[in-house]
């Protein structure tokens, strides 16, 4: 029986991208559910989606990305979705690479597959300098904590089997969350691995990561991590 596996599309403000994102998924992979959750937009994000087939949720107001996210995992839990797939709204996610991320799950081998930019040979995408200084130091962090290589800690592009999902729409950190969902997966006994995918450049709109930004996700994150590791372990849901 094949999956049934749900998008979910984390959108604020991304009419420019959308359309090429959608248009990927359409053509590449058609038989993938396609859920775009508008965060609070001022642009015409939810229109746009909605007139490229994709179903919409609007959030009443800006909740973030982890609420975005959130909201999309609930979808996928009550409807019974067996794959709940991440995908970023600004076009560096590549549709085709999403078969690399469920042969784990399908194995068995992961309750979560993260898409790494940075495994195997010459990788094209290129950050700035102070994301790359976050994600070496949050790959260095995560390595150590969950005793196995972390490449790309900060990776959206992501895919959840039954149980993932299950606790992530219970709970999923909400401020710069793919770190912290990550420990929050190892401290509720649930299995995480990294598969090598593409990604590309954003297609539209701008990043909001500023060196100073980029510093505060890395002390506030630090931070949250260290109030996990002290919180009794929960079985996973």
């Amino acid at each position: 029986m094949p999956l049934k596996v749900l998008a979910i599309i984390p959108a604020h403000n991304e009419q420019e991208a959308l359309p090429g994102v959608l248009r990927a998924f359409r053509e590449h992979v058609p038989s993938i559910d396609v859920l775009v959750v508008d965060d609070g937009s001022r642009d015409r994000t939810a229109e746009v989606a909605a007139s490229l087939g994709a179903r919409v949720v609007s959030l009443p107001f800006n909740l973030g990305i982890g609420g975005a996210v959130q909201t999309g995992y609930l979808c996928a839990r009550d409807q019974a979705y067996d794959v709940a797939v991440q995908v970023d709204a600004d076009g560096q996610h590549d549709p085709r690479e999403i078969p690399k991320l469920l042969e784990p799950l399908v194995s068995g081998a992961a309750d979560l597959v993260g898409g790494s930019r940075f495994l195997g040979a010459s990788p094209a995408y290129r950050s700035s300098l102070a994301r790359r200084a976050g994600i070496l130091y949050f790959s260095w962090l995560l390595s150590a904590i969950l005793r196995r290589r972390v490449t790309d800690p900060s990776s959206g592009f992501r895919a959840a089997g039954p149980r993932a999902i299950r606790l992530f729409a219970e709970k999923y950190p909400t401020d710069y969350p793919e770190v912290d969902s990550l420990v929050l997966l190892w401290r509720s006994a649930l299995r995480s691995v990294e598969v090598p995918v593409r990604m590309d450049q954003r297609m539209g709109g701008r990043s909001s990561i500023s060196a100073l930004r980029a510093f505060y996700y890395m002390v506030k994150v630090t931070l949250s991590i260290g109030i996990h590791l002290l919180r009794r372990v929960e079985a996973a849901p």
